[in-house]
């Protein structure tokens, strides 16, 4: 058995969606079926794309949710049909805090690493926002624990 798990940026452009999906579905082909567990907290963006590129192989999925109000308080309208939908075909782990915030981004991030083998970094490489609980604050944590990072950023991504 495999586990992996996903950090990556929200904003993701329309153009780089596809590229960032079929790099996603090239590493984890290796692993699709049974073998496969992806751990995601189902952030709008990479996470959610991760999140259904794992289902779509046959992968069992695990959701660490932040804190108990993200569904209310950080899950868009056009986010909320994909955060429902693969929260209900996961294994659902709520960190112990009430309120979304860096605080609770960074237990979350702890947690997904605590449960993965390995971590697919969807990130163009900026540093740390000093904020705590991003994307690269999740590689620089996983580095730190020995753990293999993947960084996924195909050429002609962007943010937005």
């Amino acid at each position: 058995m495999t586990t992996i798990a996903v950090t990556g940026h929200l904003g993701l452009g329309a153009a780089t969606v596809p590229l960032v999906r079929e790099a996603v579905r090239g590493l984890l082909r290796e692993h699709a079926g049974g073998d496969l567990v992806g751990v995601s907290c189902l952030a709008r963006g990479a996470d959610t794309l991760f999140a259904e590129e794992v289902v779509a192989a046959g992968g069992r999925l695990v959701v660490v949710v932040p804190s108990r109000d993200y569904r209310e308080t950080q899950v868009t309208a056009d986010h909320a049909s994909a955060f429902d939908r693969l929260l209900a075909a996961a294994e659902v782990v709520t960190m112990p805090y009430d309120v979304a915030n860096w605080q609770a981004y960074e237990a979350a991030n702890g947690e997904l690493l605590k449960r993965a083998e390995r971590l697919v970094a969807v990130w163009d490489g900026t540093p740390p926002s000093g904020k705590g609980g991003g994307t690269a604050d999740a590689v620089a944590q996983a580095r730190a624990l020995g753990m293999p990072v993947e960084v996924v950023w195909p050429d002609g991504a962007e943010r937005v």
